[in-house]
C-alpha cells in the first residue's frame, strides 16, 4: 500500500472509533442518570432524614481501682486499663462497682433536698 491509501485507512479508523467511543458514553450516561434516579428514589423513601432515637444513659459497672474516674459500662469494646488488668489475671468481677454504695450516696442526697 502507498502512502495516501494507508492515510485513507488511517482517517477511516478514526472515524469509525469516534462514533464507537460516542455511543458507548452516550449508553454509559444514560446508565448513570438512571442509577441516579434510582438513588435519589431510595434516598427519599428511607428515614434517613428522621433524628436518631434518644437511648438512656447507662450507668458504669465497672471502674479502674487504681484511677476512679476511669469506668465503663459493660458495653462496646473494653478499656485498656481493663484489657491490660484481664491479661494480667485478674478477673471481670474484681473491677465491679458496687451497688449499694450507690444506692446510699443517693439517699443521703434525697434526704438534703427534702
Amino acid at each position: 500500500m502507498d502512502f495516501d491509501e494507508l492515510w485513507l485507512l488511517h482517517e477511516q479508523l478514526t472515524k469509525l472509533l469516534s462514533e464507537k467511543i460516542t455511543t458507548e458514553k452516550l449508553q454509559l450516561e444514560r446508565r448513570l442518570a438512571q442509577l441516579s434516579r434510582v438513588e435519589q428514589m431510595r434516598d427519599e423513601g428511607t428515614p434517613a432524614n428522621r433524628p436518631r432515637r434518644k437511648y438512656p444513659k447507662v450507668q458504669p459497672k465497672y471502674r479502674n481501682p487504681s484511677q476512679p474516674s476511669q469506668v465503663w459500662s459493660g458495653r462496646g469494646k473494653q478499656p485498656r486499663w481493663l484489657v491490660a488488668a484481664l491479661s494480667a489475671g485478674r478477673k471481670l468481677e474484681d473491677f465491679v462497682i458496687d451497688k449499694s454504695v450507690n444506692l446510699a450516696d443517693d439517699d443521703s442526697h434525697n434526704d438534703e433536698t427534702a
